[in-house]
C-alpha cells in the first residue's frame, strides 16, 4: 500500500543518496587536488608557459557548472563512451574542483616570500628541494583554507548531477516530496543532513590547521 506520510524507509532512501553525494565529493576532490596540485604549481612557476592552460581552467570556470554536466553527458552518448552517470558526474566535478583548486594553489605558491626562497638556495638546497621543503609546506597553511571551502562547495554543487540521473540526496529528496507531497519537511530533512556532513567536513579541517598552528 502506498504511504503518503514520511517513513523510516524514506529516511534510509535520503541516506543512500548522501552516501552517494559523499562518493561524488570524494572522487571529484581526489582528482581535482591532483590535477589542481600540478596545474597550481605550473601556473605559479611558469606563468608565461602555462597561459593556454590558464585558458582552458577559465573556461571551466566560467561555464556554469550544470551545462558542462548536460554537454559533457551528451559528448559520451555522441562519441559512444560507454561510462556511467556516476563517472561522468565525478569527472565534470573533478575538473571543475582542479580549475578552482589551481587558483588556491598558485595563490599559495605566490604568497611563499622571495627572501625565504633566496635564502634556502643561499643555504644550499637545490631548486627541487626548496621546492619540496620550503615552498610547499608554506604554500600548503596558506592554500588549505581555501581547499577546504572548495571541498564544501563541491559537496553542495553535487546535487547538480541529478539532471543527468544521478539519485543523490537532492533527487531521493524529490522523489519523496513527489509521494507525500510534503516538500518543507523532506527539504528541511535534506537541508539538515547537507549541514551534518558539512559541519563534520569543517570541524576536520579546523582540527587539522589548529595541529598545524601548535606545532609552529
Amino acid at each position: 500500500m502506498l504511504t503518503t506520510s514520511f517513513t523510516w524507509n524514506d529516511l534510509l532512501f535520503m541516506l543512500d543518496g548522501a552516501w552517494v553525494t559523499l562518493q561524488l565529493t570524494f572522487w571529484a576532490i581526489l582528482m581535482g587536488t591532483f590535477a589542481g596540485l600540478l596545474f597550481g604549481l605550473l601556473r605559479a612557476l611558469a606563468p608565461r608557459a602555462s597561459l593556454p592552460l590558464a585558458w582552458l581552467l577559465d573556461v571551466f570556470r566560467s561555464v556554469p557548472l550544470l551545462i558542462q554536466f548536460v554537454l559533457f553527458n551528451a559528448f559520451k552518448s555522441i562519441v559512444g563512451l560507454n561510462i556511467s552517470a556516476f563517472s561522468v558526474g565525478c569527472i565534470v566535478l573533478g575538473v571543475y574542483t582542479a580549475a578552482y583548486f589551481t587558483e588556491v594553489v598558485r595563490g599559495g605558491v605566490l604568497a611563499v616570500p622571495l627572501s625565504v626562497r633566496r635564502a634556502s638556495r643561499s643555504l644550499g638546497l637545490s631548486y627541487l628541494q626548496d621546492l619540496r621543503w620550503i615552498v610547499l609546506p608554506m604554500a600548503t597553511r596558506v592554500a588549505f583554507p581555501g581547499w577546504l571551502n572548495l571541498v564544501l562547495g563541491v559537496m553542495k554543487d553535487s546535487a547538480l548531477v541529478m539532471w543527468i540521473g544521478i539519485v543523490e540526496l537532492l533527487r531521493a529528496s524529490q522523489t519523496i516530496v513527489t509521494r507525500i507531497q510534503e516538500p518543507l519537511l523532506v527539504l528541511c530533512i535534506a537541508g539538515l543532513i547537507y549541514y551534518v556532513m558539512s559541519l563534520v567536513v569543517a570541524r576536520l579541517g579546523a582540527r587539522l590547521e589548529r595541529r598545524w598552528q601548535e606545532n609552529d
